[in-house]
C-alpha cells in the first residue's frame, strides 16, 4: 500500500468512475451514492479536515462521523435519522474504503467502518393472492387510463420489475403472437444486469386491450395522459402514485407501492414451492442473501401450517 499526497476529497471524482467503470452501478445508484458520499465530505469541511488523506483516516474519525450522522436530522420529516438510513451512509464510506485498496492507497480496512444494529428484523410488506386479484381487478376499463393501469399492475406482479425497469420498458421489446403462453422479454437491471421476465398471459391480454387504444408513436410502453407533458414516459415516481391510487381505491389496508408488487411476486413463487436461487434470478439479485430475506416470509407461513394442521391436538382427541 502507498501513501498519496492526494486529499480524500481530491479522490471523489476518481471514486464515481470506479463505481460506473469497475463496479457497473446504474446512473441512479451513483446519484445516491454520490448523496450520501458528500455527507461525509460535509462532514469533513465542518470539522476542518477538507486536507485529510487517506492515510491519515483514524477509527477516532470514523467514530465522530458515526456520532455525526446519527444525530443529524432527515430535513424532509424533521426527525432523526433511522438506524437504517445512516448505515446506508457508512456502507457508501466502505465502499470509498474498499476503493482506496482496490487502488493500492493506503488507508483504513473497511471492515473497521461497522455498522449500527437494527433494533429489529427488518420486515417486508407483501399482499396475498386474495389482496392481489382485488388490486388487479380494481382499474376502470371503459377508457385508456384504466386500461394503461390495468396493463401496469399486470406486468408489475407477472414479472417482479422494479419499478425503474417498468417504465424504461418500450413497446417494440413486446412482441405479442400468442396471448395463451407466456413472453419472455430481456431487461436490464441494477449494474446493467441483462435478465429474462416473463409475461402471463393475463399480462398479454391487458397489454393487447392497452395498445388496441394507442393512436402516438411514441415508443415508451407506458405514457401518461395528462399534465403538462401528454404522451411522455411515465415516471417511477407516477408509477408508484398509480399503484397507490388502485390500493385504496381497493379497499386494501396495507400501505403499498411497486415494490411491495416485487415482494408479492417473489412471496408467491416461494410459497409454492420455487427452489431460492431460481427467485433470485427472476428478481434480478446480485447476491442470494438479498433474496434470502423472503425466506423469513415463507418460514412464518410454513410455522403457522404446521401449528394449524399438525400440532398434535389431534392427538389427543
Amino acid at each position: 500500500m502507498k501513501k498519496t499526497n492526494e486529499t480524500i476529497i481530491d479522490l471523489i471524482d476518481e471514486f464515481f468512475e470506479y463505481l460506473d467503470i469497475e463496479k457497473g452501478l446504474s446512473h441512479n445508484s451513483q446519484i445516491t451514492y454520490s448523496r450520501f458520499i458528500n455527507k461525509f465530505i460535509d462532514w469533513l469541511k465542518k470539522n476542518n479536515l477538507k486536507n485529510l488523506k487517506p492515510h491519515e483516516l483514524t477509527t477516532d474519525h470514523l467514530w465522530k462521523y458515526r456520532v455525526y450522522l446519527s444525530q443529524s436530522y432527515n430535513k424532509n420529516k424533521k426527525e432523526p435519522l433511522k438506524r437504517t438510513s445512516v448505515n446506508y451512509y457508512l456502507i457508501a464510506l466502505r465502499s470509498l474504503l474498499n476503493y482506496f485498496a482496490d487502488r493500492d492507497i493506503q488507508s483504513l480496512p473497511a471492515e473497521k467502518i461497522k455498522l449500527l444494529k437494527e433494533k429489529k428484523e427488518k420486515s417486508i410488506k407483501f399482499l396475498n393472492l386474495e389482496q392481489i386479484k382485488k388490486l388487479l381487478d380494481t382499474p376502470d376499463l371503459s377508457n385508456e387510463i384504466g386500461l394503461r393501469d390495468k396493463a401496469i399492475l399486470e406486468v408489475l406482479f407477472s414479472t417482479g420489475l422494479r419499478v425503474s425497469e417498468l417504465t424504461s420498458l418500450n413497446r417494440e421489446q413486446i412482441k405479442i403472437e400468442n396471448l395463451n403462453e407466456d413472453l419472455e422479454i430481456n431487461v436490464i437491471g441494477k449494474g446493467s444486469r441483462i435478465r429474462p421476465v416473463y409475461l402471463s398471459p393475463r399480462a398479454l391480454n391487458a397489454l393487447k386491450d392497452y395498445f388496441d387504444t394507442r393512436k402516438d408513436k411514441n415508443n415508451a410502453l407506458f405514457i401518461n395522459y395528462k399534465g403538462p407533458k401528454p404522451l411522455n414516459r411515465l415516471t417511477s415516481r407516477s408509477i408508484e402514485n398509480i399503484v397507490r391510487k388502485y390500493v385504496i381505491k381497493a379497499g386494501i389496508s396495507i400501505p403499498a407501492s411497486p415494490h411491495t408488487i416485487r415482494h408479492s411476486f417473489a412471496t408467491d413463487l416461494l410459497t409454492q414451492g420455487v427452489d431460492l436461487r431460481l427467485v433470485q434470478e427472476f428478481l434480478g439479485h446480485k447476491n442470494i442473501a438479498t433474496t434470502q430475506i423472503y425466506t423469513h416470509i415463507t418460514s412464518k407461513q410454513l410455522k403457522d401450517v404446521h401449528k394449524k394442521y399438525h400440532s398434535g391436538e389431534r392427538l389427543r382427541e
